[in-house]
């Protein structure tokens, strides 16, 4: 059985609008030709992608199948973009991912050093959390990669790039900064506090046995630092992150956590590694990090 790519487009973007009508407004094709190729696909499949005649809910095989092939088609799309990218671009492209809170922090540098040495590359920067670089990396999404974990990967070279320490992040004006010093972790976690997943890296016991009654969980930092910002809540992160923190945060020590988020850089190896690659790499590697 071959599922062919137009199928799978014409399934999910029926299952995005809820109709023939605007997937076929979408995708610039008939209603009848949207109807015939989910039919195709449905045969194919031997089973019904949707519950009812009107298209708009899906069954529990639709469901999946809509899952899956999002994810595929999400995957092409970014392959024909790079292809067509290295095509348009006489030096080549060079891809970047990292932490945000380091991009804040190198990605200016980068950039400077790249339109002054080579003005006609294509250049594509991504911050996202660690493991989205690494999988990045393990995909070939990513030449050059900045995360929080180490991970031994195959065909990729990793080394330690930085450390910073890990604080109380509030506003200015919260009362646990206007003490300035003596802060703990019993303060800290005793206010209300959000957990964020750099939260997790954290290995001092009374810290994370306190951590586990913490049921709110944030994942994005802009979002974090949004709500930190409000002067309601709490968190903990590393020094790095006030590179790209709101001018009413602040980062305060912890007298009794000692522990440090290790950052490290990464560099695909498999097949060609270019100049600009290397030079670029370097350049992370030589920055200099003002974080203490």
């Amino acid at each position: 059985m071959t599922i062919k790519t137009e199928m799978l487009r014409c399934f999910c973007t029926v299952a995005q609008t809820g109709s023939l009508a605007s997937a076929a407004d979408r995708l610039g094709r008939t209603q009848a030709a949207i109807s015939m190729t989910l039919k195709q696909l449905e045969d194919q499949l031997g089973s019904s992608l949707f519950e009812g005649k009107r298209k708009n809910r899906l069954s529990p095989l639709g469901e999946q199948v809509f899952i899956l092939g999002n994810n595929q088609l999400r995957q092409l799309d970014n392959t024909f973009r790079t292809i067509q990218d290295l095509a348009n671009s006489p030096q080549g492209l060079l891809r970047i991912a990292s932490v945000p809170s380091v991009a804040a922090l190198v990605y200016p540098s980068v950039v400077e050093f790249l339109s002054e040495e080579n003005p006609g590359l294509h250049l594509e920067l991504r911050d996202m959390d660690s493991q989205l670089v690494i999988d990045a990396l393990v995909h070939r999404r990513a030449d050059i990669g900045i995360a929080s974990s180490h991970h031994v990967l195959n065909g990729v070279e990793v080394a330690p790039l930085f450390q910073d320490r890990f604080g109380l992040v509030c506003t200015i004006d919260h009362p646990l900064a206007k003490r300035r010093s003596g802060i703990k972790i019993n303060d800290v976690l005793s206010a209300p506090f959000l957990r964020n997943g750099l939260c997790d890296q954290i290995e001092t016991a009374r810290f994370r046995s306190r951590l586990k009654k913490i049921h709110l969980l944030i994942h994005n930092t802009n979002s974090l630092l949004a709500m930190v910002r409000t002067g309601k809540w709490v968190t903990v992160l590393p020094k790095s992150i006030m590179g790209s923190a709101p001018e009413n945060l602040c980062f305060l020590p912890i007298e009794d956590l000692p522990d440090e988020r290790q950052v490290y850089l990464y560099l695909c190896e498999q097949g060609h590694i270019s100049d600009i690659q290397r030079q670029t790499h370097a350049v992370i590697a030589e920055h200099q990090w003002s974080i203490d």
